[in-house]
């Protein structure tokens, strides 16, 4: 490198760290790569190419579109480096920058081909990957995050931007495109773009810093996104900044620290509003640790949660429970706990607390580092329940590190932005509710609208409409419910409709985009995973499937007797829980563990995994029936029903059978229901006559769990009871006969 270069890089060094205090840190994988190598980042500005250019120790190539080196506005910077003009559709491009690289050169290529003008991956073009599998060179992933938010990039109106945003640069280590050599021409094409999609994801996902707590994380959200950036709002349409919600968090938690100790295990029982995201914060701020209630479980479930957390204390809120009728559950757990009621602890408030909550709200990050109580990412952040369909409920303990790990991997597919609002209706007890709707657009500047219950079919659809959300989260069951009574019009402003929690049925799909235009992005998730497994978005979407896995997650598929197709997922990853509080050792974390070792996963759930790695989940293993030796799934026999009789919920159960030990009823809201119908579909379909119900049970609706599942508990215990009735009479009629 002539020392003419190294000045000029070096100017730009020095200014580049100055203004935007450029965080650089992996170089050493640079040396890694060799010298043939394909060096690949996001596109977020203007900056981009200077940066790149400042501290790659060489100066490589840049591929750059022709129409872009065209511009004057380029003219400055290209003086500097050379230039591999290319144009996007010429093939001649693409071969000529194969037989460059094969001199062993290095070149830097931008694989969106534009510069980002929603924050997030753009479309990335298959060019790139078809180039580095052709010229076998090694790829030299680099991720640029903070630049989006300059006045140099295209955010302006789309979101937040100013001055000098704070920019990091990752240089990840270096990696090969591997294809199967028996792939060749448009599939080997594919399958190329495929891996060097992923490798833009993993870059996305580096870019984000994970080592650290959740009030640190919102800490840093407020400076990057605007301390009096609207985040919340409640049904009572109150809104709060960040500033705000720290301020009110940090002046709670000083009534809290006396009532506590340092790592206590605090339970929360409230909806969705305000008052909990600034109670969960203000836990987070002295070291204590959320155990969130399901206030729909019953006083037996929850005190049962409660003992397994080792639980002393319960806040929530008298105004709460007046308003939702739970005056007995607070004078039951009241026998056992410490119930402490909010409006209660407004009577601790006087001006010195307010004066001190407001100084340490100056310099949050300060004070909360200061009190060094619970400051480590490994550290568990909260403490959820399963919802007991295996028996007493089990406590699922989320760190730090694993919940914003999911942030990152969901924040490829799924973005969250200032310009969004997300209206979260899924109650914050539950994981999909608590990290999806809440904890996720609030670290990415979106503002979020809590809203206290998923049922109501006919309001929810108005609300969406006036608020102009643009992100969507709901369950198969409530989709449907919405979908039954919203205007077409309703959900015009909604650039994300997201379903999980439960399968996303074909009818539910269909009307969604018959009458609203949207097409729903199916993922899956488990409390245990903190939540997100796979999602579909936008660019890579399979109908049927749940999408591909999240980055930095590994899988496997553990054969189970009886079913040919696929198997038990097992899964690992930074967003796996610590482990299990169980009610037999309480306090003990009994982390997860396989036949692979510690930190595998069973999930329970029975999925198979196509070629091009994307997920469909077949269903529970405790969602099969064993009927004369044959494994039947209960998922398959509703998935029927919805093709006899769409737009209608049906739940399909198993139940005891003397002669064939279980056999399979469905219950449904259609009225008359006859087996010849399904019959005739099943023929039709080709589906296995063992999907076939035998007995049949009308409702006028399905019951719900209040996270938006089907109470399969209700419905088994339903259905046994009218199987147990039809026994008796059968057998009384039988003994007359003698």
């Amino acid at each position: 490198m002539s020392s003419m270069i190294y000045l000029w890089k070096l100017f730009f060094r020095v200014l580049l760290r100055l203004i935007y205090r450029v965080e650089v840190s992996g170089l050493e994988n640079y040396q890694q790569a060799g010298d043939r190598v394909l060096i690949i980042a996001n596109h977020t500005s203007l900056l981009d190419g200077l940066l790149l250019y400042a501290w790659l120790p060489e100066t490589p190539t840049f591929a750059i579109n022709r129409d872009i080196a065209a511009k004057k506005i380029f003219k400055p910077f290209l003086s500097f480096v050379d230039l591999f003009e290319m144009d996007a559709s010429n093939p001649l491009s693409v071969k000529s920058m194969v037989k460059y690289l094969k001199q062993d050169k290095k070149a830097v290529i931008f694989p969106e081909g534009r510069i980002t003008v929603t924050g997030a991956l753009m479309k990335i073009y298959e060019g790139p990957g078809l180039i580095a599998d052709k010229s076998n060179a090694t790829i030299l992933p680099i991720a640029i995050d903070g630049a989006q938010y300059s006045r140099l990039s295209y955010m302006k109106g789309r979101g937040h931007v100013c001055w000098f945003p704070k920019i990091s640069m990752v240089i990840l280590p270096p990696e090969k495109i591997q294809i199967a050599p028996q792939l060749t021409g448009h599939e080997r094409r594919k399958a190329a773009s495929r891996q060097l999609q992923d490798l833009m994801y993993k870059l996305t996902y580096a870019s984000f810093n994970q080592n650290t707590t959740l009030f640190s994380a919102v800490i840093v959200a407020s400076k990057q996104f605007g301390k009096n950036h609207n985040i919340l709002e409640d049904f009572s349409r109150e809104v709060l900044t960040y500033t705000q919600l720290i301020l009110r968090s940090i002046l709670l938690s000083a009534l809290i620290k006396k009532q506590s100790k340092a790592n206590e295990h605090i339970g929360i029982l409230l909806p969705n509003v305000n008052a909990l995201p600034v109670l969960f914060f203000a836990l987070q701020f002295i070291g204590r640790i959320p155990a969130m209630l399901n206030f729909t479980a019953g006083a037996f479930t929850i005190k049962r949660a409660c003992e397994t957390a080792q639980v002393r204390i319960i806040y929530t809120s008298r105004r709460f429970v007046t308003n939702a009728k739970l005056e007995k559950l607070a004078e039951e757990l009241e026998h056992h706990f410490t119930v402490i009621y909010l409006e209660d602890l407004k009577q601790g408030i006087n001006l010195i607390t307010k004066l001190t909550a407001l100084l340490k709200s100056r310099n949050p990050a300060r004070h909360y580092a200061k009190q060094n109580l619970n400051t480590n990412p490994d550290a568990a952040a909260v403490i959820l329940f399963t919802s007991g369909s295996e028996g007493h409920p089990k406590g699922v303990v989320l760190s730090h590190r694993n919940i914003l790990a999911n942030y990152a991997q969901v924040r490829c597919h799924i973005n969250f932005t200032p310009s969004d609002t997300v209206f979260n209706c899924l109650p914050l007890f539950h994981s999909f509710g608590l990290n999806a709707g809440f904890l996720m657009p609030l670290l990415g500047g979106g503002k979020v609208f809590l809203y206290p219950s998923p049922l109501h079919f006919r309001i929810i659809p108005e609300l969406i409409y006036e608020l102009g959300a643009t992100i969507f989260f709901a369950t198969d069951t409530f989709l449907k419910g919405y979908a039954r009574y919203a205007h077409p019009f309703d959900f015009n402003s909604l650039n994300y409709v997201v379903a999980g929690a439960e399968k996303l049925h074909k009818d539910t799909m269909q009307i969604w985009l018959d009458k609203f235009g949207h097409r729903i992005l199916q993922g899956y998730g488990v409390t245990e995973a903190s939540p997100v497994i796979s999602v579909n978005n936008k660019m890579l979407n399979k109908t049927g499937t749940t999408g591909r896995l999240m980055s930095d997650m590994e899988c496997y598929i553990k054969p189970v007797d009886g079913i040919e197709q696929g198997g038990h997922l097992v899964v690992k990853g930074p967003n796996i829980m610590q482990g299990y509080l169980s009610h037999d050792k309480p306090g003990e974390i009994q982390a997860p563990a396989t036949e692979r070792g510690t930190g595998w996963y069973d999930t329970g759930d029975i999925a198979d995994i196509d070629e091009e790695g994307f997920i469909t989940i077949l269903g529970r293993a405790k969602r099969f029936a064993k009927i004369g030796g044959e494994m039947v799934s209960l998922t398959a026999v509703e998935e029927l029903a919805m093709l006899t009789w769409p737009n209608i919920n049906h739940a399909a159960v198993a139940v005891y059978d003397e002669r064939k030990g279980e056999k399979i009823v469905l219950i449904t809201e259609q009225k008359n229901p006859e087996r010849k119908p399904l019959v005739d579909v099943a023929k039709e379909k080709q589906m296995s006559e063992l999907i076939i119900p035998k007995q049949f049970i009308y409702t006028d609706q399905i019951p719900v769990l209040s996270t938006g599942k089907t109470d399969y508990i209700s419905l088994t215990k339903m259905a046994a009871a009218k199987n147990t009735t039809e026994t008796n009479e059968e057998n009384g009629w039988i003994s007359k006969i003698k």
